[in-house]
């Protein structure tokens, strides 16, 4: 399977994926915090079991990440963890996945051309004001053929949105996929980027 690499500019990302123990811990338990909070609801943001519930996830998270091998990685706003999360994930494009891609609403067709540094021309869906009350958030996808990879980043306040899209634009054109390759010394493989 696989991996995704990306170095985004870390004076303005906290990556949450490699963040074990007291490092990072307090920008995971503010963003887990937040996509609880838009999750329950408004009423929910400041009840305490939210916040125990944010401490929880925040100690399992870089564990279950690490379990993903690279095929999923996550980052914060550094200056506001509880505004802004972005998660990258490669997953196999099986006949299911593109079932599920094809049904979603039609809102979701409101795609444009978005160029990769890495991974070539895909697509960027900016949702600033969706239904239902949700939180705004962009998606960015990259059909590779055997493989589909998202980027997808949530932010906690709509008037904001705006404003942090372009560093976002930023850290999904730095996204890569790395593959584990068996060479032999009979069938050499040259790998070329996408153009």
């Amino acid at each position: 399977m696989p991996r995704l690499h990306a170095e985004p500019d870390r004076s303005l990302w906290v990556p949450v994926t490699d963040s074990l123990g007291f490092r990072g811990r307090r920008a995971r338990k503010a963003a887990i915090g937040m996509l609880l909070s838009q999750a329950k609801g408004a009423d929910a943001s400041g009840s305490k079991r939210g916040g125990f519930s944010a401490w929880a996830m925040s100690q399992a998270v870089p564990f279950l990440m690490r379990k993903a091998d690279g095929r999923v990685l996550v980052w914060v706003w550094k200056a506001e963890p509880d505004l802004l999360v972005v998660m990258a994930q490669v997953q196999a494009a099986t006949p299911e996945v593109r079932i599920a891609r094809a049904s979603m609403p039609i809102e979701y067709d409101d795609t444009e051309e978005f160029r990769g540094t890495y991974l070539g021309v895909g697509e960027k869906l900016v949702m600033p004001h969706p239904a239902g009350g949700r939180p705004p958030f962009a998606t960015y996808t990259w059909d590779l053929g055997t493989h589909l990879v998202t980027v997808t980043a949530v932010c906690g306040d709509r008037e904001r949105f705006g404003t942090v899209v372009g560093e976002v634009d930023e850290l999904a054109r730095e996204i890569r996929v790395v593959d584990d390759l068996t060479v032999d010394e009979a069938a050499p493989v040259l790998r070329i980027d996408p153009v």
